[in-house]
């Protein structure tokens, strides 16, 4: 059965909504881009002082989350950020809201890991 493009766009904005209101609620991570309704399926973010690629280890290890870390062929807006890295998180129609949920317990775990 077609999902149709439409279907897809309305649960790509949901799942976007949904862990930019739970990303929130971690402690020392920051979000960079645009507010929920003028994104896509992707949130980039640093936790704390733990590097980018250290965290992506930790949700592989810790949680099976898989994030993507480093630059994201993106180095000027890298530089432009003041940053090296961030980690990347994305959705879209196979992700579903309880693996949201798994990352956000995998940050939680990177910041007791840690000791943020």
């Amino acid at each position: 059965k077609a999902l149709g493009m439409e279907n897809v766009l309305q649960h790509e904005q949901e799942l976007t909504h949904y862990a930019m209101e739970q990303l929130q609620s971690v402690p020392g991570l920051t979000i960079y881009g645009p507010e929920a309704a003028r994104r896509g399926g992707v949130i980039s973010f640093t936790l704390g002082d733990i590097h980018p690629h250290d965290l992506a280890s930790i949700l592989d290890q810790q949680v099976g989350v898989a994030v993507r870390a480093g630059h994201h062929c993106a180095q000027p807006l890298m530089e432009r950020f003041g940053l090296s890295a961030t980690a990347r998180a994305s959705f879209y129609v196979y992700t579903i809201k309880e693996e949201i949920d798994i990352l956000v317990q995998g940050l939680q775990q990177a910041i007791q890991i840690f000791s943020l």
